[in-house]
């Protein structure tokens, strides 16, 4: 299978660290593998890391210890994209949009809702299932 590259929402990186057998831990795997590609930027970072070490998550050992490795097998880029023209339900998730349609990425989230199909311009954005079994299927 050819790598692909991918935009992981913040909730996908929160779901794997807390349900080690999950969809979005599957595509955390896929990523330290060398399977996909995960792209991030500095506001994508930074949003990681917050939510990661919010106190709520210190009971599941957050932020997880595979996280450096993660971000360290993806492609950083150096600045964030050009901001979404668009308005969506959360404008702080926009960036992952801008992201993905920088990088021709997919987004995979956990919250569809989140990036209606009227403001995606052109993204393929999927859930973690929908994206593995689409993967699987390759």
């Amino acid at each position: 299978m050819s790598t692909r590259a991918v935009v992981l929402d913040t909730n996908i990186i929160v779901s794997a660290g807390i349900q080690l057998a999950s969809p979005p831990a599957g595509l955390v795997e896929l990523v330290l593998d060398g399977e996909l590609l995960l792209f991030t930027c500095p506001t994508v970072i930074e949003e990681y890391l917050e939510v990661l070490n919010r106190p709520r998550f210190k009971k599941h050992l957050f932020p997880p210890a595979w996280l450096p490795t993660l971000l360290g097998s993806g492609t950083i880029r150096p600045v964030d994209p050009p901001p979404w023209p668009l308005a969506g339900p959360d404008a702080d998730d926009l960036v992952f949009l801008a992201l993905a349609k920088q990088e021709r990425a997919v987004l995979v989230t956990g919250n569809e809702k989140h990036y209606p199909e009227e403001i995606r311009e052109g993204v393929i954005v999927q859930t973690p299932r929908a994206f593995l079994d689409a993967w699987m299927a390759k």
